[in-house]
């Protein structure tokens, strides 16, 4: 089945490649970071999490074995195949409206600063739409030098090289990221487009949706946790 690709985004190496460039199988390889620490230190113990772009489920997995629920929604069937122990919903996070809210949502992935305002706008209001009275939302941005420490590359101690190769200017404040992972036996590439966002544009975008800064999770300011606004 021919995939159609999200304008602006792509991908090669061996494997499935979803709408936004991403690889099955590179994402099915990746080691697992300190997400799920950051996560579990910042919600209650045994929260229901909403997980929007859960992919295979890297951060997925260690969620469930520290004792939490996880709803896992993801556009792409093959990333969402590699998922076990969680309730998966397949579709685009902009237009997901389950009728339900969760004790925690979680946007990671850098997934706020998708290229397209109205995409960006669709997915914090189902952020909004989504968490329950008294929970919060996570969402994870970009570092301060995303889109101007290029080239840069990082060594994994699991043997693989990740790259930004490349960030060019796209048009109207949004720019193409060229993303690359060096494996011994096989490379990715990724190509999508990102906007970067300053922290005050940051919160007025959560502010548009209905959202609040309850605090910065992490000292370089990458980790949020959001509450709805009063």
């Amino acid at each position: 089945m021919r995939i159609e690709m999200r304008e602006g985004y792509g991908g090669t190496g061996p494997g499935a490649i979803t709408p936004d460039g991403c690889a099955v199988e590179l994402y099915a390889r990746l080691p697992v970071g300190e997400e799920p620490d950051i996560i579990a230190a910042a919600v209650p113990a045994g929260a229901h999490i909403l997980e929007l772009g859960s992919g295979v489920g890297r951060v997925t997995h260690p969620l469930l074995e520290r004792g939490f629920t996880v709803t896992a929604v993801d556009e792409s069937a093959d990333m969402l195949a590699r998922v076990r122990g969680a309730r998966t919903i397949r579709g685009p996070i902009e237009d997901l409206d389950l009728g339900e809210t969760f004790d925690v949502v979680m946007l990671a992935s850098f997934l706020v600063h998708a290229g397209d305002e109205e995409v960006r706008r669709g997915i914090l209001r189902t952020c909004a739409r989504h968490v329950a009275d008294g929970g919060c939302v996570l969402i994870q941005r970009e570092g301060a030098d995303y889109h101007t420490d290029v080239p840069r590359e990082r060594v994994d101690p699991s043997g693989f090289t990740v790259r930004i190769a490349s960030v060019e200017p796209a048009g109207e404040g949004v720019d193409s990221v060229r993303a690359e992972y060096v494996f011994p036996d096989a490379v990715w590439t990724q190509t999508f487009l990102s906007r970067p966002l300053t922290k005050e544009q940051f919160e007025s975008a959560l502010a548009e949706a209905g959202l609040e800064v309850d605090t910065y999770l992490t000292p370089d300011g990458m980790w949020v946790r959001a509450v709805p606004s009063v």
